[in-house]
């Protein structure tokens, strides 16, 4: 996989700068409020960039929903 250098990449500093709370966000969360698409493979060009982003799956009693922040 080819990831974007963090310092060139609008989507991977939106997204970072959301995470950074170190709250767990969900994908739709992060897709909304940082205008992306693709989270999971937004987290892997983050972790190329030397971020620790940690991943969960959570039940809500209707779906699963993927979490994603800052470790």
């Amino acid at each position: 996989m080819h990831a974007a250098k963090l310092s060139k990449s609008e989507r991977l500093i939106r997204v970072l700068a959301l995470l950074k709370d170190r709250r767990w966000h969900s994908t739709w969360e992060i897709m909304q409020k940082a205008r992306v698409c693709a989270v999971n493979s937004i987290a892997a060009e983050l972790r190329a960039n030397g971020k620790a982003i940690v991943c969960k799956q959570r039940y809500t009693g209707r779906a699963m929903v993927w979490e994603y922040r800052l470790g």
